[in-house]
């Protein structure tokens, strides 16, 4: 074996340096240009590999150094090669990580562009395949059998689901539910156990709700996929108000029509939630033991939305009928007591 002086360590280095520092130079030259570009399109793609593609092309940078700085030195040529082998691999997962990252922000872009909640879920599992496919290029290129490692996964995988049979049911029900689109990031719920809330985030085990004193309810994704499930989102977020109203006997029922109708109309454009392109309806619904019955619809943009103009209506009936004169009873029972003789 050659014996090897202090120079033939210094030149490898200084040539990884100056690779290195030439990468760094060239970094924000090319970047700040790219920038420039990218700037001029609407497409969402080149801002993404740029913004993820800008770290790591250091690293990319010091990989070549230390290649080049391998070809170069005096090593042995085993040496040589397993380090090769050891930067080739490093760069298989590397450029394995940016291609998720791309994958995963181009995903959560697109939903956001498309005004469309995504859950964490769908992201995850996308970089999760691109990863598992980047470590069998790698087994591959450096010469590992990969068949007899899917032989042993699938012999493992089958004890592993069995051991982990609760986890992989909340994952592929977690993921129908996500595919199915019928539960999606922000809609409003209520299951039939009677939780309601909206839902925050659907993840790989749990879907999580926030409920209408803002707490945080985690739901498995099998007890979710197993309720019946009404969702205030779908077909679309409006939805229909139905406000009771009682009146006595005494009030004229068309003038009762007329008054509330009225109330409903001035109150579209001032009260937040309310659905001004739909005409309210009152509907005329029985005989109370001790009031007219009558029912005023309206429509509110979002399930969220019917407190509040439900309390605002309410306070307006009180008032206005307080101005005209109609009397909202209050129950009244008459007894008669029969005397034996």
């Amino acid at each position: 074996m050659t014996e090897l002086s202090v120079f033939d360590f210094l030149i490898p280095l200084g040539v990884t340096v100056g690779v290195w520092i030439t990468g760094l130079i060239v970094r924000h030259y090319l970047f700040r240009y790219l920038h420039r570009i990218a700037a001029q399109t609407e497409w969402a793609f080149d801002d993404i590999v740029i913004k993820i593609t800008r770290g790591p092309f250091v690293i990319w940078a010091l990989m070549l150094g230390i290649y080049i700085a391998l070809q170069i030195s005096r090593l042995p040529d085993p040496v040589v090669n397993e380090l090769g082998k050891l930067l080739l691999g490093l760069a298989i997962l590397s450029v394995t990580l940016v291609i998720a990252n791309i994958l995963a922000e181009l995903i959560l872009r697109s939903a956001t562009k498309a005004q469309v909640p995504t859950p964490q879920l769908i992201p995850n599992i996308t970089k999760a395949v691109v990863i598992g496919l980047g470590v069998l290029v790698l087994l591959g290129t450096l010469g590992i059998q990969i068949t007899p490692i899917l032989t042993a996964f699938g012999i493992g995988g089958l004890a592993v689901a069995l051991a982990l049979q609760d986890t992989l049911s909340n994952l592929f029900a977690g993921f129908y539910t996500t595919l199915a689109k019928q539960v999606r990031v922000g809609d409003f719920i209520r299951l039939d156990s009677g939780i309601e809330g909206q839902v925050v985030d659907i993840s790989w085990r749990t879907t999580t709700v926030r409920d209408p004193f803002n707490n945080l309810i985690v739901i498995p994704n099998t007890k979710l996929s197993q309720s019946i499930i009404t969702n205030y989102a779908l077909p679309e977020p409006a939805l229909t108000l139905r406000l009771p109203v009682g009146v006595s006997y005494d009030s004229d029922p068309e003038h009762v029509e007329r008054v509330l109708l009225e109330i409903a109309k001035g109150a579209q454009g001032q009260v937040s939630g309310m659905e001004e392109s739909v005409e309210p309806v009152v509907r005329f619904t029985g005989f109370g033991e001790s009031a007219l019955e009558f029912v005023l619809i309206v429509r509110v943009k979002a399930f969220q939305d019917q407190f509040t103009v439900a309390h605002e209506l309410r306070k307006r009936i009180f008032k206005r009928f307080r101005e005209e004169g109609i009397e909202i009873p209050f129950p009244v029972r008459t007894v008669y007591l029969h005397h034996g003789r």
